[in-house]
């Protein structure tokens, strides 16, 4: 594996400074942000758990449901596993959600294994799971893995972001937003950071957990 991985504010800000002097509509959005959170977090079960349930409903709803859940058992595939569904619906995950979790404990994924590997290999490997589409994958190689050059097409609140700064008409679809990320490459996350601090500053609310 030899991709740019991001490991602190260093590397995003060196990211933020390459984008800056390429692209002059991310210049001006970077300068109206106050700070661009790193957004790292730890490899591992808990974290793809966490993308699974954050898929399609609010920050705020999100960050409930995964409060509920608990550390220990966003740590552990067994204790996912061995509880009934109508506890986990009682947390707030939905009926397909419940199976998405499941499926993905009993995958049993080799996570350290993926430290060696491609962007392109662990996105086919996850996607493989039942639930995980390109989206969840996307956003673990970005906040998990570190990897400086993933940018989540699919996300609404980036496409809206992407929307104001370059003062489009219509919200770009995924298509359309791979296109113009395409631009930033190779600190297409960095982009990402900042286009999601931009909809929080812009909207006065997260767009991503």
């Amino acid at each position: 594996m030899n991709e740019r991985i991001i490991t602190s504010n260093e590397c995003v800000a060196e990211g933020i400074a390459f984008l800056s002097n390429k692209d002059k509509h991310l210049k001006g959005m970077f300068k109206k942000v106050n700070s661009i959170p790193l957004r790292l977090r730890n490899p591992g079960f808990a974290n793809l758990v966490s993308a699974i349930v954050s898929q399609q409903i609010s920050v705020a709803a999100a960050d409930a449901i995964l409060r509920r859940m608990g550390p220990e058992m966003l740590g552990s595939e067994n204790k996912i596993i061995n509880c009934n569904d109508e506890k986990l619906k009682q947390m707030g995950l939905s009926r397909q959600k419940i199976s998405y979790v499941r499926s993905l404990a009993e995958a049993r994924i080799d996570y350290n294994a993926f430290e060696r590997m491609g962007s392109a290999e662990i996105i086919e490997k996850l996607t493989e799971v039942k639930g995980i589409g390109r989206w969840t994958a996307e956003i673990y190689l970005m906040f998990s893995l570190g990897r400086a050059d993933i940018f989540a097409a699919g996300d609404l609140a980036l496409q809206e972001g992407c929307r104001i700064v370059y003062e489009l008409p219509d919200r770009p679809n995924e298509k359309v937003m791979r296109e113009i990320a395409s631009n930033w490459k190779p600190w297409r996350a960095v982009a990402a950071r900042g286009l999601w601090a931009f909809y929080s500053y812009h909207k006065n609310r997260e767009g991503i957990r």
